[in-house]
């Protein structure tokens, strides 16, 4: 934890882990070979339309905690990916949370999931 992410209390600000579970997010899109700009070049986003993070127990400054992501399904007309915080040293639970994205062409309007989507996440799906 760096300084800037901490409360008068100490603790991790409660917005900073959607921060951090973004970043895991895109860090486990590259590890599946899932560019999101690549995505983007093809006219389709994925706009955070849901978020949750229920808070288990506080991190403190120069803590170091590991977010572990992961999506437990293929989507249908939404992507969930899931998320859990945990405190590197211990392993101590710190949070759990999700994120939902829908599929959106470059209108902004609502489409399923591309087939080049869900070409990766099948190979993801049988690992």
């Amino acid at each position: 934890m760096y300084y800037r992410d901490i409360d008068k209390m100490g603790i991790v600000y409660y917005s900073r882990y959607f921060e951090y579970f973004e970043e895991s997010r895109t860090e486990l899109f590259a590890s599946i070979g899932l560019q999101i700009s690549s995505v983007e070049q093809e006219g389709i986003t994925l706009p955070v339309i849901s978020s949750h993070c229920d808070f288990k127990k506080g991190t403190k400054f120069e803590d170091v905690i590991l977010i572990r992501s992961s999506i437990n399904k293929s989507p249908r007309s939404t992507l969930k990916v899931s998320y859990r915080a945990v405190l590197k040293e211990t392993n101590d639970l710190l949070a759990t949370g999700y994120t939902i994205h829908a599929f959106v062409n470059s209108s902004g309007n609502p489409i399923k999931p591309p087939k080049s989507i869900l070409e990766y996440l099948q190979k993801y799906f049988k690992n």
